[in-house]
């Protein structure tokens, strides 16, 4: 420690006096005063040269203390006041704050799943305990009760404890717990849950019904949605393999119906930048959809909305694969046929479209090509899959993809529609 600067006595008398010293620390130094006040040592600390302290500065401060001591005027800083203590809140007080907090960042549907698992599972045990008592005895605790329960599958029980570990990362991360037990070996935290197996369709029926339910769909919607093009927009996912947002990105430019194919030109990977063979069928319902359209300009969307503008993925899913589900399974009924598989999803169809490549007696590389697919294992799954189908109904998906002129046993072979097949089930 040096001293800077000393105050000198006047002639008068003895005055207060001081120094200005430079106190080195680890990160530099900084200035501080050291002086007698009131027959009393007193040292007052300044500030670093970053905070714009000098020697200069410090010698002026040193010496309006001093008259102010001289004075009797000057005051020992006040301390600052003890930072008050954070008061712990209890699981429900943080998990509602944290909603509401966030809560713009979720869609609607996400939000109302969120607050389910909040009010209905997780808010039910653990409300009232304070953060720092969630511990991973307690989250174990909380899961062997669920289990115990029962009514909830052990994926939905683990989707409670994402949630539960979405927030307590929030709450570790404040310092108002010491950790969050998630993170703790998060595997043993979580239930083996088998994973669940997704829906398509491998038989004709199916996919008739389904393309079938589609076009009566066009055929009653009123004059402003009769561009929708369900049946053909369906088609397209279950014959050419497009993924949701393949099929919203496709415009004519990339349609080339003399030549039988279509260009992916925006996909997530780049092998799923390909060309698409086009099964005769799916070639007629897309020539059919150009002439309703007129004349298309090349870089028109092939399923734009209803001004021209980019089709949402949620609006394929919930107004027209939903809807033609729905409307497939009405029909099925009334003839007492075995419905749709339960949540077909969009990239279902494109399972499908796989299934039939298949059927077709296409080999795995040119599969893995129309797919835009690099790993071998599931095209390899599909085959052995395909193992178990009879030959009856690889008839009928031949038949289904080639037109309906092609099979004598297709019913209602002289309308435009693919119809439901009158094939037996394997």
């Amino acid at each position: 420690m040096q001293a800077e600067g000393i105050a000198r006595k006047g002639r008068g008398g003895r005055k207060p006096s001081g120094q200005v010293v430079r106190r080195e620390t680890r990160d530099g130094f900084n200035y501080a005063l050291r002086f007698r006040a009131y027959g009393r040592r007193e040292y007052v600390t300044l500030g670093r040269p970053e905070d714009g302290w000098t020697r200069e500065k410090a010698e002026r401060e040193l010496a309006a203390v001093l008259r102010d001591v001289e004075r009797g005027t000057w005051r020992p800083p006040e301390p600052d006041p003890a930072p008050k203590p954070i008061e712990e809140p209890t699981f429900h007080e943080f998990a509602s704050d944290w909603l509401d907090a966030t809560q713009g960042q979720w869609r609607a549907a996400t939000l109302a799943d969120y607050r389910w698992r909040l009010e209905s599972h997780l808010l039910p045990f653990f409300a009232r305990h304070r953060l720092r008592h969630i511990t991973v005895a307690e989250v174990d605790r909380y899961r062997e009760k669920k289990v115990r329960d029962g009514g909830l599958s052990p994926r939905t029980i683990n989707m409670t404890l994402s949630l539960l570990g979405q927030i307590l990362d929030v709450a570790d991360e404040r310092d108002l717990m010491d950790r969050n037990p998630l993170r703790v070996n998060p595997k043993r935290r979580r239930l083996r849950a088998a994973k669940p197996e997704r829906a398509w369709l491998d038989r004709a029926e199916q996919i008739a019904a389904l393309l079938n339910a589609a076009g009566e769909l066009d055929a009653e919607a009123r004059a402003d949605r009769q561009g929708i093009g369900r049946r053909a927009m369906l088609a397209t996912l279950a014959f050419a393999g497009l993924r949701v947002s393949e099929l919203v990105a496709l415009r004519w430019r990339d349609v080339d119906l003399a030549a039988g194919r279509l260009r992916v030109v925006e996909s997530k990977t780049n092998a799923g930048v390909r060309y698409v063979e086009l099964v005769p069928v799916l070639r007629d319902l897309l020539a059919e959809r150009k002439a309703s359209m007129g004349k298309p300009d090349p870089d028109a969307l092939v399923f734009a909305t209803t001004r021209g503008r980019r089709r949402d993925k949620d609006n394929v899913r919930n107004r027209v694969l939903a809807t033609a589900v729905k409307r497939a399974n009405e029909n099925l009924a009334k003839v007492d046929r075995t419905p749709l598989p339960e949540g077909l999803t969009l990239h279902g169809l494109r399972h499908t479209f796989a299934s039939l490549l298949v059927a077709l007696g296409e080999d795995p590389r040119h599969v893995m090509g129309q797919l835009g697919h690099t790993d071998p294992v599931f095209t390899l799954r599909l085959y052995t899959h395909a193992m178990r189908r009879n030959q009856g109904e690889q008839s009928a998906l031949r038949a289904l993809v080639e037109g309906p002129s092609s099979d004598p046993g297709l019913s209602g072979a002289e309308t435009e529609q693919p119809r439901v097949p009158a094939v037996a089930s394997d």
